[in-house]
């Protein structure tokens, strides 16, 4: 399949390829631009959590895009991408990690690849800035509830050839963000995709604490939680899927 739309910059180091990215973007830069480093000192996830990597071991990038959905679609952007790592840790390991809403890449309960989106205001419209963290050969010791590629799977996958494959997948699925009905088939695939569907959840938002069950996500990409019986729609949060001897 052709890539040449992507423009990959690589770096030994840089503080976070989400800030060079989006200060290109600010420049002027076109869609397809993508910075990959080997160690960030300053990796961000969300909510403004801090992502720490061991040097060379980790997929750390970003990817500029200008694609035509609104505003408040943004999650189907992040759906885009997440999908297209989750299909090329597949392709290279025979193994599909899980995808829990919104944005984290799973194998059981351990994280294994974040996602951090963001709007850039540019004087060619508004451009989105896609980060991607992936633990491809080790993860920092300190993160109990995170894991590697290799260490999940047993594959050995180099950061630099993990890119290509996803920059293969999101080829395929970035045509999908500038048309009404390229949006119905993304929102399915990753409908079909979220382990968070039918889940009992705890749904952490900056106005306070839900629990409900995991029955959707809209039009938007947001999540669709049944509480009580009243569907409520989250565009951001932090969702805790619950054991039942966890419920409130």
């Amino acid at each position: 399949m052709d890539t040449s739309r992507w423009r990959v910059e690589t770096f030994a180091s840089l503080d976070s390829t989400n800030t060079w990215v989006a200060e290109q973007a600010r420049a002027g830069a076109a869609e397809g631009l993508v910075a990959r480093t080997d160690f960030q000192t300053a990796g961000r996830g969300r909510l403004d959590r801090v992502w720490h990597a061991p040097a060379d071991t980790s997929l750390l990038c970003s990817v500029l895009l200008r694609p035509a959905v609104a505003a408040d679609a943004l999650q189907l952007v992040v759906a885009a991408v997440a999908l297209s790592l989750r299909d090329a840790i597949a392709t290279l390991t025979s193994s599909r990690p899980d995808l829990k809403w919104p944005n984290d890449l799973l194998f059981g309960e351990k994280k294994v690849a974040g996602i951090l989106a963001e709007v850039v205001a540019t004087a060619a419209g508004p451009a989105v800035v896609v980060g991607f963290g992936v633990n491809c050969l080790s993860v920092d010791p300190s993160f109990a509830h995170a894991t590697s590629i290799s260490s999940a799977t047993g594959v050995d996958v180099d950061p630099s050839t993990l890119l290509q494959e996803v920059l293969v997948e999101l080829d395929r699925l970035r045509p999908l963000l500038d048309r009404p009905a390229g949006l119905v088939v993304l929102r399915s695939l990753y409908l079909e995709a979220l382990i968070t569907i039918g889940q009992t959840l705890r749904v952490t938002t900056p106005t306070g604490v839900v629990e409900g069950v995991g029955v959707g996500v809209d039009e938007s990409g947001r999540l669709i939680v049944d509480v009580d019986g009243q569907p409520c729609s989250f565009g951001v949060g932090d969702v805790v899927h619950v054991r039942p001897q966890e419920t409130l």
